[in-house]
C-alpha cells in the first residue's frame, strides 16, 4: 500500500520558493529528500516494504533523523491560537497541512484524537498547526478562515468541522466556510468574515507557507516531532514511537542539565 501523502494537482499553483534564505543547514537537505522520496513512494506501484519506518522518519535509533535546527521551528507561544497543549511540553509536533487534503483529514480523524488524549492531555505533547495550502484558491480561503476562527478561540472546533467525513467534497466557498464557522461555535460571524478576508490572515498563512517550503515540504501532511520529520498520514504507531523517543530524549537532556 503506498505511503499516504497528498500532492498538488496539476492545476494547483507551483510551490513558491521561500523569499528567506535557507538557514537550517543539513536538516533542510535531509528533510527535503525525505519528503520528496515519500511523495514518490505515494505513487509507486509496488507495496510498502520493511523500509517504510525509515522512510516515515522514525527508526530504532532515537537520534537518527533528528535535526536540532528544525526543532527550533517550534514557536512555543502560549498565546498561539492555532496550537494545542502546554507551551513548555517536552515534545512539539508541528503539522503542515491543507484543509482540502484527504490524507490530512484522515490524520485529523483517525490519529490526532488519540495523540491528544494520550499525550497532549498529559502535558507531554504540544501540537502546533501550520497552514500549508497547496491546492489552490479554496485551500487558501479555508486556511484564512481557520485562522479567523482561531482569533475567536475556535480554531480546533473549525478544524474538526472542516475535516469531518465528506466535508471537503462540498468545497470551501465563502458560504460553506461561514457555515463551518457557525458549526464550530464562532460567536461573531461578521468579524469572522472580516478577519478571514483581512491582511493579517493573509500574512499569517503566508508565513506558515514560507516556513513549510523553506524546509522542503511539498506535500501534505508533513510533520516535525522535535526536529524529526515524518511525511504523510502514517499509522498511529509511527507517531507514538516518535513522541515517546522525543520525550525520553528531552527527559535525558533535562537530567544532564540539572546535574551540571
Amino acid at each position: 500500500m503506498p505511503t499516504p501523502t497528498s500532492k498538488p494537482s496539476p492545476k494547483s499553483p507551483k510551490p513558491r520558493r521561500s523569499r528567506k534564505p535557507l538557514v537550517y543547514g543539513a536538516g533542510v537537505v535531509a528533510v527535503a529528500a525525505l519528503f520528496g522520496y515519500v511523495s514518490y513512494r505515494a505513487t509507486a506501484p509496488e507495496p510498502r516494504s520493511a523500509e517504510s519506518s525509515a522512510v516515515a522518519g522514525v527508526t530504532a535509533d532515537p537520534q537518527d533523523g533528528v535535526y536540532p535546527e528544525l526543532a527550533r521551528l517550534a514557536r512555543r507561544d502560549a498565546g498561539d491560537k492555532l496550537a494545542l497543549g502546554r507551551a513548555d511540553a517536552p515534545v512539539v509536533l508541528i503539522e503542515y497541512a491543507d484543509f482540502k487534503c484527504g490524507y490530512c483529514a484522515k490524520f485529523a480523524r483517525d490519529t490526532e484524537p488519540a495523540l491528544v488524549k494520550k499525550y497532549v492531555d498529559e502535558g507531554v505533547l504540544r501540537i502546533e498547526w501550520r497552514n500549508f495550502p497547496i491546492f489552490g484558491a479554496e485551500s487558501e480561503a479555508a486556511a484564512r478562515a481557520s485562522w479567523a476562527a482561531g482569533q475567536q478561540g475556535r480554531f480546533w472546533e473549525f478544524h474538526r468541522a472542516a475535516y469531518a467525513e465528506g466535508v471537503k467534497e462540498k468545497g470551501f466557498g465563502k458560504d460553506r466556510l461561514k457555515a463551518l464557522a457557525r458549526q464550530a461555535g464562532v460567536a461573531d460571524l461578521d468579524r469572522f468574515t472580516r478577519d478571514a478576508d483581512g491582511s493579517a490572515a493573509t500574512a499569517a498563512v503566508g508565513e506558515d507557507q514560507e516556513q513549510g517550503y523553506s524546509i522542503g515540504a511539498t506535500s501534505t501532511p508533513s510533520f516535525l516531532v522535535n526536529g524529526r520529520p515524518i511525511a504523510g498520514a502514517q499509522p498511529t504507531e509511527t507517531f507514538t514511537r516518535a513522541i515517546e523517543q522525543a520525550a525520553a530524549a528531552a527527559g535525558s537532556s533535562a537530567t544532564k542539565g540539572s546535574a551540571k
